[in-house]
């Protein structure tokens, strides 16, 4: 509980997604804005949107990036560089069908192709109609 300080973060751990994220950001952006064009893309999780209880050293860089990224695109978007943030909220992995547990479940897991798919196809966005943010999930996941 964060009241109590026992999900406390580690500076280093509590501010390295956001910090990280914005260091990674501003190299990319200096590449990008000399070569006048460009995609910096951002992976978050439904952390990035919701905290949930015990998960304050998680949630804090992930609303951190999250923030970043819309910081970004508003800033970079007039210098034809897009930004985008994922939010990535399911289990990644290979559906194996009669996988036990759920046999009848299939496509529960969000395949990595499709989300290489979805990144790829954020990439190629014409500029007239650009997103910022975008959420991938498998139809089972609750939201």
């Amino acid at each position: 509980m964060a009241a109590r300080g026992r999900d406390a973060p580690r500076h280093s751990s509590g501010s390295a997604g956001a910090y990280g994220g914005f260091l990674v950001g501003q190299q990319a952006a200096r590449r990008l804005l000399s070569r006048g064009s460009g995609s910096i893309l951002f992976t978050g999780t439904t952390a990035s949107v919701k905290g949930f209880p015990g998960s304050a050293g998680f949630a804090m860089p992930k609303f951190g990036l999250r923030g970043l990224a819309q910081s970004m695109a508003r800033e970079l978007a007039t210098k034809n560089i897009h930004v985008a943030h994922f939010i990535v909220d399911g289990v990644i992995g290979a559906n194996e069908p009669g996988q036990a547990g759920e046999p009848d479940r299939q496509d529960r897991r969000l395949s990595p192709v499709a989300i290489a798919e979805t990144y790829l196809a954020i990439h190629r966005q014409h500029r007239s109609a650009w997103t910022w943010e975008l959420e991938l999930r498998p139809w089972v996941e609750n939201f």
